[in-house]
């Protein structure tokens, strides 16, 4: 086969997977993450759309790693190991100040007295770092809500936790406890959170069970999303944009497209992806168009290079 026909092959190959074919202008369609020589392991992406920078939390260490779109590789923005009291990290957000929050899972759980929260501005200045004093919290994932709070999920309990700022000073609360309403069994219960359409409620994942939850933003009231008998076991991350809901279902190695309600009541699956077999994708986020994916590596007991992100054009119908 003549390089030509082989280039016309692969760029076709590429367009019905719906993955970028990088050219010598094009964002790259997969950024590289550095990692330990021991092997790491990473879980949570956030992005801000201003500087067009993702950060990337790794859990075997907690470092936070920091790429832009238009370079194929990342840099360590934050050390771990024990810096700022973080010897691991799960979720990560921005906000629309450019500050960056950190979840910690298990941070606190493993270290005594460490914290469960971080927050750090644009240039990688400690602002926070929060104990939410509640026992055995694994806080997993956030999401930034209209009135500028960070909503943040404890994947041990059936629990929302919120972290605000007034004057320069940091707190970290629970919002909401739904223990009465969600059952809480074994395995990661509460991970994924976004907002609903309407900006209204929150929209959470419970992905031990494969179900979805709504947590109304005035209320507090929790209810279930009625989401039609969809398979979402494994949910773990999940990406917003308009009425359009994307699951990452991590070990199921599925993508589920939705269309939710715009008051988040409702969900129809619309179509559910296979991804990479030989990936265990756990979050994503959107940014220009394209879906940011970070392999985890947790399907390797001793993870080994490539350490990457993935990018995939989102399925809409």
């Amino acid at each position: 086969m003549s390089v030509r026909s082989l280039s016309a092959t692969l760029a076709l190959s590429a367009a019905l997977l719906g993955v970028g074919v990088p050219t010598a202008s094009a964002r790259p369609s997969v950024y590289d993450l550095p990692g330990d020589a021991g092997g790491s392991k990473f879980e949570g992406i956030g992005y801000d759309a201003h500087t067009q920078r993702y950060y990337v939390s790794e859990t075997t260490g907690g470092e936070i790693h920091r790429g832009n779109l238009r370079s194929a590789a990342a840099t360590e923005w934050l050390q771990g190991d024990g810096t700022d009291g973080r010897w691991t990290a799960r979720g990560v957000t921005v906000d629309a100040r450019g500050r960056v929050y950190v979840a910690g899972g298990p941070n606190g759980i493993d270290h005594s007295g460490a914290p469960d929260l971080w927050v750090y501005d644009r240039d990688g200045r400690l602002l926070a770092a929060l104990r939410t004093g509640v026992p055995n919290a694994f806080l997993n994932d956030l999401v930034i809500g209209p009135d500028g709070a960070a909503y943040v999920t404890n994947s041990n309990a059936a629990q929302v936790f919120r972290v605000s700022e007034t004057r320069g000073r940091w707190s970290i609360r629970s919002w909401v406890d739904a223990t009465a309403t969600i059952p809480v069994t074994t395995g990661f219960n509460l991970g994924g959170i976004v907002l609903s359409p309407d900006r209204r409620a929150l929209v959470v994942a419970q992905g031990n069970v494969g179900k979805l939850w709504r947590f109304d933003l005035r209320t507090g009231a929790v209810s279930a999303i009625d989401a039609g008998g969809a398979d979402l076991v494994n949910a773990d991350g999940l990406v917003q944009d308009g009425r359009r809901l994307w699951v990452v279902r991590n070990f199921s190695r599925v993508l589920s497209t939705l269309d939710l309600s715009a008051d988040g009541r409702k969900a129809r699956l619309v179509s559910a992806t296979p991804t990479d077999p030989s990936r265990v994708l756990t979050t994503a986020k959107l940014a220009q168009g394209r879906l940011l994916l970070v392999d985890s590596k947790f399907d390797e007991p001793t993870a080994v290079p490539p350490y990457q992100v993935i990018t995939l054009n989102p399925p809409r119908r």
